[in-house]
């Protein structure tokens, strides 16, 4: 008889073997629970990039004028670490640029959620508000940034003021949806057991709607980081998005990168911790 070894620990976290929940799974094919984290591919795909990236640099295939080698990008980054850039360090440049983006998305929320349940309780709500909020949603925030200029002028207040429109109406959507989405029979049930409005809203209605408002937080927080980046491109002084602007000017196109670079990361970032959040807060969702 053929011993079935356990697979390693190394394997499992790579996505290379199943573990103990996902082996357990019949169907695997539609099932999103059974589906490996895949981390090896990831892994791997970036291990090639970076080597092509090498490979273009080594031998000369791309002119540093469309695209930097790589290691004067990494002398670059050393320089703008220790030095910053145009007189401002880098974890300025950075640090505006998430503030924006944390303060943008927070007094979306804010607003947006509490306007969001009100549409999804109250047939007043839903009519003075639907109209507004579906003909605001297809609109991208940066149609938005000349009439943003002209009431605020090209300060802070005019910055956070977009990220708060491009939050406001993701986040109101997405706690509308969360309402809509309680299933009748739960509150019946908690009717039938005594339940008051209250209890309703607390212990059914918000637990329910939680994971469709931390879509809407993600979608948020993507939409914000895109906004504030373009945002700066055209009137800021400080933040990745003036950084990678000033650069262009002055044809620095390994700046540029790095810029970019760096915009992909924190946004990478943001978007895995609000998946670590989702998994802490929400362990039932998708359980029914």
């Amino acid at each position: 008889m053929s011993e079935h070894k356990t697979p390693s620990s190394l394997a499992i976290w790579l996505g290379l073997a199943d573990n103990s929940y996902t082996s357990q799974k019949t169907v695997k094919f539609g099932d999103a629970s059974a589906v490996n984290s895949g981390r090896f591919y990831s892994i791997l795909i970036v291990v090639l990039l970076l080597a092509a990236w090498v490979i273009t640099s080594v031998f000369g295939l791309v002119k540093p004028f469309y695209w930097p080698t790589i290691d004067g990008t990494a002398e670059r980054i050393v320089k703008l670490v220790s030095e910053g850039y145009r007189n401002v360090p880098l974890w300025e440049h950075v640090g505006i640029s998430v503030f924006r983006v944390l303060a943008g998305v927070v007094s979306g929320a804010l607003v947006g959620i509490p306007l969001g349940f009100a549409m999804g309780l109250s047939s007043v709500a839903r009519g003075l508000f639907d109209p507004i909020v579906e003909f605001m949603r297809p609109i991208p925030p940066l149609a938005l940034i000349p009439l943003i200029i002209l009431w605020f002028g090209i300060d802070e207040t005019a910055k956070i003021s977009l990220l708060f429109l491009a939050s406001l109406f993701i986040m109101t959507i997405a706690a509308r949806s969360g309402v809509s989405s309680v299933r009748i029979s739960k509150v019946h049930a908690a009717y039938s057991l005594g339940a008051s409005k209250f209890q309703i809203l607390t212990h059914v209605i918000l637990p329910n709607a939680l994971p469709e408002i931390f879509t809407g937080l993600r979608t948020s927080m993507g939409v914000c980081w895109g906004t504030v980046v373009a945002a700066e491109l055209v009137a800021a002084d400080k933040g990745v998005g003036s950084m990678i602007m000033i650069a262009k000017n002055f044809l620095q196109t390994d700046t540029v990168v790095i810029g970019i670079i760096i915009i992909g990361l924190i946004g990478y970032a943001i978007e895995m911790f609000m998946r670590f959040m989702e998994r802490m807060l929400i362990p039932w969702k998708g359980k029914g």
